[in-house]
């Protein structure tokens, strides 16, 4: 069953520590991850603070789940408002530290103030201690990291960093654990780097025992013969996510050249299949998971392995959408990146803005401080990351406050070429070819998402095919036969997986492990993991509701800023035309957006003109209080 939540408030104003509990009833409604952290916020912040004043929360959170050895379960969700959108933010890490800091007894850890001077926080079960940190500012992740194992004379420990990018306080800065994994998305970085905050150390502990140990097994001992039966999953084991170049290659839909065209010439030069083949050290994993899809890449001079290697965001963002083909160059972003503390989607996004913008005249050389910003040109990237982090005047001031942000500086022309979503720089995903996520990335309340629905190709599997059967279990859908169609299936499937992957990202899941189509484990076995795990009897409906209780809330904390429908809009690259295979053409026009747009409100309890949610969405879901 659901405990009460144990939950670390730390006052960085006063140095002071406290302990509070949420009641296990209304940690049942809000089971983690963002809900937890939105819940929290809501009740004890006024969403107009400015998001990097000390009146910012900054959450970390995990879930009831969270250290049970499955593979998928070592997520951590951190929560506040966001530097680069305005709006709610909400960014997720796995690795190790989510199972520590469960281990330690913590359900979250709520930061509040800022510190006078740099600090870290400390966690040894319930020692809780605020140290000194100045030392440690202005060091990239690594040597941080080096600093603290030498300060604690060991390594026992996990940690969440920022890099120079967080203390300069970049628009999409990143958290660093293990100097590879971020969290990347919304600026959380910034927050805490205006918090005065350099690190996050938790101390190892034994790892959490599940409820019914005999029924857990019944989901993990076959694991590696469900693994072999998904092909998915078995090139995500062997190609990482790096594999989805060379499946969105193949289907011609590879966002290029900032979102001109749908392929780039020599693709294959940056291919997951390529970076296995030829840069690949080895495979490493999160607490507990089997599939290991975690790539880590060795280029002398270039990439070093104990920064990762390249995810397929950092692939086409460094990528396709520079047009560069350059894979050194790209590990060699990816490396910079981890480095100083910066998102590589917005990173890679917002230079492939800028070339775009250098190669239409709307910058200059002299803006760009002499760099040739063209397309292909892969070199400028180590010297711009370093720019950028370091919030340098000139072009690397300008970059760090992310495409939509610069833009405005630049005017109209310099804005119809941003990629972005309420200010954030769209993932590589093109909507001409995924439309459910036309609607995923305009109307999601924290910015464009690729994970937060599920996407397209799942209503063109077979009928016996998991990906076709697992979406069946949320609704009922029909099937679609060919790219490019946004009509109202398209609109009630967008919702019900919206609500399955908000629900995930509260119990602190991963969705390479964990979701409603091509995943290693579905929503009936989510349901069992829920029941030995934790001892809880849940439903799948049970489940929804609590995604959709999040998005509701996230929409509400937004409606108390001013946002509704009039933000939930596409950029203009989104209505180009692409032309595919054979010469096909896959195109959304805004009125088919807009009807569709209309549709989804409507299967969502919103408002069709306002976006926001109805009276009657808000009572259903127990939101009256917000």
């Amino acid at each position: 069953m659901i405990k009460d939540a144990r939950i670390l408030y730390v006052d960085l104003n006063t140095k002071t520590t406290e302990v509070k509990t949420l009641d296990a009833e209304t940690y049942r409604k809000y089971p983690g991850g963002s809900a937890l952290g939105l819940y929290l916020m809501l009740k004890e912040m006024d969403p107009k603070v400015d998001p990097l004043s000390p009146e910012n929360m900054l959450i970390f959170s995990v879930s009831p789940l969270t250290g049970i050895p499955i593979s998928g379960q070592s997520r951590m969700c951190v929560t506040t408002k966001s530097p680069l959108t305005g709006t709610v933010g909400d960014s997720q890490v796995g690795g190790f530290i989510p199972a520590v800091v469960k281990a330690n007894g913590w359900d979250a850890i709520v930061l509040k103030g800022k510190a006078d001077k740099p600090v870290y926080l400390y966690i040894e079960k319930d020692k809780v201690e605020i140290r000194d940190a100045q030392h440690l500012w202005g060091k990239i992740t690594g040597d941080t990291e080096d600093a603290l194992i030498k300060e604690l004379g060991h390594d026992k420990f996990e940690s969440s960093i920022i890099g120079p990018g967080g203390e300069n306080m970049v628009s999409y800065a990143a958290i660093m654990h293990r100097r590879s994994r971020a969290n990347g998305r919304n600026g959380v970085g910034a927050v805490m780097g205006s918090k005065n905050v350099k690190a996050l150390v938790v101390r190892n502990a034994r790892p959490v025992v599940p409820e019914d140990q005999a029924g857990m097994k019944t989901l993990t001992l076959n694991v590696k013969e469900r693994m072999a039966a998904n092909d998915t999953i078995v090139d995500t084991a062997l190609n990482g996510s790096a594999g989805c170049v060379d499946g969105h290659a193949a289907e011609g839909f590879l966002p290029s050249y900032n979102w001109e065209k749908g392929m780039m010439d020599d693709w294959i030069k940056t291919a997951g299949t390529t970076i296995t083949e030829t840069v690949l050290k080895k495979r490493e994993t999160c607490f507990g998971c089997a599939i290991r899809c975690k790539g880590v890449v060795e280029i002398p001079g270039k990439a070093d392995p104990e920064y990762g290697g390249p995810e397929y965001e950092t692939c086409a963002t460094f990528g396709c959408y520079c047009g560069n083909t350059d894979l050194g160059d790209i590990c060699q972003a990816n490396q910079l990146c981890n480095m100083y503390g910066i998102d590589t989607i917005s990173c890679g996004a917002t230079i492939a803005w800028a070339m775009d913008c250098f190669e239409k005249g709307i910058l200059t050389a002299k803006q760009t401080d002499g760099l040739e910003l063209k397309f292909g040109n892969g070199k400028v990237f180590e010297e711009l990351i370093k720019k950028i982090a370091r919030k340098e005047k000139g072009i690397g001031e300008l970059l760090a406050k992310g495409s939509a942000a610069a833009a405005k500086t630049l005017g109209k022309e310099a804005e119809d070429l941003v990629v972005a979503c309420k200010g954030q720089e769209w993932p590589a995903h093109m909507v001409q070819f995924k439309p459910n996520l036309a609607l995923n990335y305009a109307a999601n309340p924290f910015g464009a998402d690729h994970q937060s629905s599920e996407h397209d190709p799942a209503l063109m599997a077979p009928d016996d095919d998991q990906n076709w059967l697992w979406p069946n279990m949320l609704d009922t859908f029909e099937k679609c036969d060919s790219y490019g169609i946004l009509d109202d299936n398209k609109a009630r499937f967008a919702y019900a997986t919206q609500k399955f992957y908000a629900m995930m990202d509260t119990l602190c899941l991963c969705q390479f492990a964990w979701g409603p189509a091509w995943q290693l484990y579905g929503p009936k076995e989510l349901v069992e993991f829920c029941k030995y795990g934790i001892g809880w009897d849940t439903s799948v409906e049970e489940l929804q509701e609590i995604g959709e209780r999040r998005i509701n809330m996230m929409r509400l904390f937004n409606q108390k800023l001013g946002f509704s429908r009039k933000d939930d809009i596409l950029p203009k690259k989104a209505f180009l035309p692409v032309e595919y295979a054979e010469g096909e053409i896959a195109q959304i026009t805004p009125q088919q957006f807009e009807d569709t747009l209309t549709t989804y409100y409507r299967y969502a309890g919103w408002d069709v003109e306002t976006g926001n949610p109805t009276p009657e969405t808000i009572k259903r879901l127990g939101l009256e209080w917000v």
